[in-house]
């Protein structure tokens, strides 16, 4: 399957240029990262998808983000604040990973400025789709809050043009990134399917742009 651009426009060579980086591999469904591991690297994305969970006190677990290619995970690392991971990092298919030491990490930030300028802007997009993300799960419906999540994943109203063939995420998955449950996503997906919003294409997902109907409809 065709994969993404880098999502916040980090320029991958810059990086490698800039910052000393080792490649890490990752199977579907291993781990990159678990809640509570000391918090000394931060990594990024060169292809695949990766799964943020958190797992509060009563082992209930929550998604709270899908990562792709051009995203740094982990970047807690370099707040004096966070010596251990506060979340769990899992690649949802095949992935690629840069893994750059947390000493490192800081040195490019005070000496490389170009680098550090991108950086900044990488974490300042992801701070505004945090406060995005939050505005949907408070206002939205459960039917809204799920097209979005999927016009997201295919990159609508990114730059560039739209991946409209993506991976087929689990059902469970999106039921904790929206904050329902997964018979109500069932519901949904029927529905999306029925409509010609969606369409599943072996392992992969087709998302139209008829989609933005639901998220736009009053």
């Amino acid at each position: 399957m065709k994969k993404a651009s880098p999502t916040f426009g980090v320029d991958r060579h810059l990086l490698t240029t800039a910052v000393s980086t080792k490649t890490a591999q990752f199977t579907k469904s291993q781990k990159v990262f678990s809640q509570g591991d000391p918090a000394d690297t931060i990594l990024f994305i060169q292809s695949g998808t990766v799964k943020i969970t958190v797992i509060n006190k009563q082992g209930k677990e929550a998604v709270i983000a899908l990562l792709e290619a051009g995203e740094f995970v982990g970047e807690g690392c370099v707040s004096n604040g966070s010596p251990v991971r506060v979340t769990t990092a899992s690649a949802m298919e095949p992935s690629i990973l840069l893994v750059i030491q947390k000493k490192e990490m800081m040195r490019a930030l005070h000496e490389e400025k170009e680098f550090a300028d991108q950086f900044i802007a990488h974490m300042l997009k992801r701070n505004l789709k945090t406060e995005s993300d939050l505005v949907d799960q408070l206002f939205n419906s459960t039917e809204k809050r799920l097209a979005r999540a999927l016009l997201l994943l295919a990159h609508y109203g990114k730059e560039g043009r739209p991946e409209t063939l993506i991976t087929a995420i689990p059902q469970e998955t999106l039921a904790s990134l929206v904050g329902t449950t997964r018979s109500r996503i069932n519901f949904f997906m029927n529905k999306f399917r029925t409509l010609g919003f969606i369409q599943y294409d072996g392992d992969g997902m087709q998302i139209h742009s008829s989609l933005l109907n639901v998220v736009l409809h009053d």
